[in-house]
């Protein structure tokens, strides 16, 4: 198995069905929880079209094995699994390695996550840039990163927001849903 080829695994967990994709180098890849095995997979073929449908070596199916307790609600560390993150913006790179340091039900905002990159705060949005574009969710943990007065933000992933917010009280994070501006119509 070289660098360049790239194989991929889809599995159900108890949130539904996942993706991962690999090299020899590391995860190139993973999808969040999607409602089918068939969802998955062209979630993920999506991204990398050139992966191969393969038997996962032992790093890999560690990390599946530790996806499928994660979502069990077992509280899990992926700190220490190996990626290939390819060829990133500079910033980005710095925003996934300070990421992928926050621990079960640890979170920071996205100005947090600028400021302690020695960043300023109009790089908050740079941040919430790099979480969009996280190539590899609950790996490097972007739904652990939350919008100013830890609103939960945007979530790309399948279930957008909501799946965030699952995620985040599974891991005993207390989320609350943003009040509505106009409380009423009635007069």
């Amino acid at each position: 198995m070289n660098r360049s080829s790239r194989y991929y695994e889809i599995f159900e967990t108890a949130a539904g069905w996942c993706g991962i994709a690999w090299n020899n180098a590391g995860v190139v890849r993973f999808t969040l929880p999607t409602s089918s095995a068939e969802s998955a997979n062209q979630l993920l073929l999506r991204r990398v079209p050139e992966a191969g449908r393969a038997d996962p070596p032992a790093d890999i199916r560690e990390t599946i094995t530790a996806a499928q307790r994660y979502f069990a609600g077992e509280e899990m560390d992926f700190s220490h699994v190996r990626l290939d993150l390819g060829q990133q913006d500079a910033f980005f790179s710095k925003v996934y390695d300070r990421v992928r340091r926050l621990g079960w039900g640890e979170t920071r905002t996205y100005g947090a996550v600028a400021k302690e990159l020695g960043a300023g705060p109009e790089f908050a949005r740079d941040v919430g840039q790099a979480m969009a574009n996280n190539p590899i969710p609950l790996i490097v943990p972007c739904h652990r990163v939350l919008a100013a007065g830890n609103k939960i933000g945007g979530f790309s992933a399948p279930g957008g927001s909501d799946t965030k917010r699952r995620m985040l009280e599974m891991e005993g994070v207390a989320v609350t849903p943003p009040k509505p501006v106009q409380q009423s119509l009635a007069f």
